[in-house]
């Protein structure tokens, strides 16, 4: 049985990143502080925990003598603002393709367009990008923009993790509403190349494993386009998550994982699966 797990596979450099820096903080300060997960993995989160990386619900829960780490997917402005004010130390582990949408929505604002985020209604980076501007309509579906007050001109960024597919079918469904629109593709270029690899992956392989959470929306979104590709396709957290069934009379096993999946949950898999293979003398 052949495996073949994707190049792109795991941790985006922004993720890594943001954990890295959780890590260094927590070891110098003893403690770091973050408000909410610092990534979608709970796998992710434990370990940092153990660090002395912790997640609390709002700032005043924050020692004065520790810093506060400020996620990858980005804050509200108000976060920043009463940070400052309580003379915190802030360590931004913000994604800089996450600040360069920030600075781009504001670009498109300036130059009087409504402004429409194509991303998932709550997901925190939505939701930062948002805050950048006055009343943004978000769209997640290309069935929302009938929702969508008629405006003479729009500017439109996404999400960063979004789907290629979606964006598209959403601008074209804005196109037939709108007569000018600037659209900036915030698709981040690490998503770009995971989703790229992964269909090429899905069609080739008997069996597709996507490694990462369930909360993860990029690791959602990787196993909706396997799955779209290859039937056979499953998600799972962790090695234990693996079922024999799976691998029955099976010659090729593609593995592919969320940009907030680590390498060790990847390799992790792999060993598992290599243990199947034997046991099933594939």
């Amino acid at each position: 049985m052949k495996i073949t797990i994707a190049k792109s596979s795991g941790y985006c450099f922004g993720v890594r990143d943001a954990v890295n820096l959780a890590y260094d903080a927590a070891e110098k300060h003893g403690e770091v502080y973050m408000l909410g997960d610092i990534v979608h993995n709970e796998n992710v989160v434990k370990d940092l925990e153990e660090a002395g990386a912790k997640v609390v619900d709002k700032l005043d829960d924050i020692p004065k003598d520790k810093p506060v780490l400020l996620r990858a997917h980005g804050t509200i402005q108000d976060t920043w603002k009463n940070a400052k004010k309580k003379n915190l130390n802030i360590i931004d582990a913000t994604c800089p393709l996450v600040h360069e949408i920030h600075r781009e929505v504001k670009m498109l604002e300036d130059e009087g367009r409504k402004i429409v985020i194509i991303g998932d209604h709550g997901h925190d980076e939505v939701m930062a990008i948002a805050d950048q501007v006055k009343n943004p309509t978000i769209i997640s579906t290309k069935e929302e923009v009938s929702s969508l007050k008629r405006t003479r001109k729009i500017g439109v960024v996404s999400q960063s993790t979004q789907m290629i597919e979606n964006v598209q079918e959403i601008i074209n469904a804005l196109m037939m509403r709108i007569v000018d629109i600037r659209f900036i593709n915030t698709i981040c270029f690490p998503t770009k190349r995971n989703h790229e690899q992964i269909k090429d992956l899905a069609k080739t392989s008997d069996l597709m494993i996507i490694i990462g959470s369930f909360t993860s929306a990029n690791s959602k979104r990787l196993t909706e386009l396997a799955k779209q590709r290859n039937e056979n396709t499953f998600q799972v957290t962790c090695a234990s998550d693996l079922k024999i069934e799976w691998f029955e009379n099976i010659k090729s096993v593609g593995i592919s994982a969320g940009a907030s999946t680590p390498d060790y949950l990847i390799k992790g898999v792999e060993n598992k699966i290599n243990e199947i293979k034997e046991t099933l003398n594939l």
